[in-house]
């Protein structure tokens, strides 16, 4: 498979098929075009026939040596394919290359796919047990707003 940058065109078929990636519309309001004009060097996408089928928006840190993973999306017809494995391996690369030496990522407790995936690709969770035992931030987003952290060496 072939890992390329965003394109505008690439990024408003996503926005257009957002659902397709997520299931609903929910995460649309995250998706900023700042990630294909201000960290488009960041932004990835695999095509299938010239098709978008999976992306990730990421960027890197200002105030540490990290790597950030915004958003990563895999069409429901794509998943469980190892792309987005493929497209995180392709961000460390290009993270490590620039110095950079940990990856982050961030969702909600109640976001299970998002937490089984990055335990799977080996990310581990910062903070403390929630009374669901899910290790989460507290007051990471805002006070009584706490998140799921993802971490990794690299």
């Amino acid at each position: 498979m072939i890992i390329d940058n965003c394109t505008q065109s690439d990024f408003h078929e996503i926005l257009t098929d957002i659902s397709d990636f997520w299931g609903s519309d929910r995460t649309l309001s995250v998706h900023h075009p700042m990630f294909i004009y201000e960290f488009g060097d960041t932004a990835f996408v695999i095509k299938d026939n010239g098709r978008v089928i999976a992306y990730l928006f990421g960027f890197l840190s200002q105030t540490q040596k990290t790597g950030y993973v915004h958003l990563i999306g895999v069409r429901q017809n794509f998943q469980n394919k190892g792309l987005g494995k493929l497209l995180y391996e392709h961000f460390k690369k290009y993270v490590k290359n620039k110095g950079y030496t940990k990856l982050k990522a961030i969702t909600t407790a109640t976001n299970q796919l998002s937490i089984s995936f990055h335990r799977k690709i080996g990310m581990k969770l910062l903070g403390s047990k929630n009374e669901n035992g899910i290790e989460v931030v507290k007051d990471y987003a805002a006070p009584g707003q706490d998140r799921v952290v993802f971490e990794k060496d690299i």
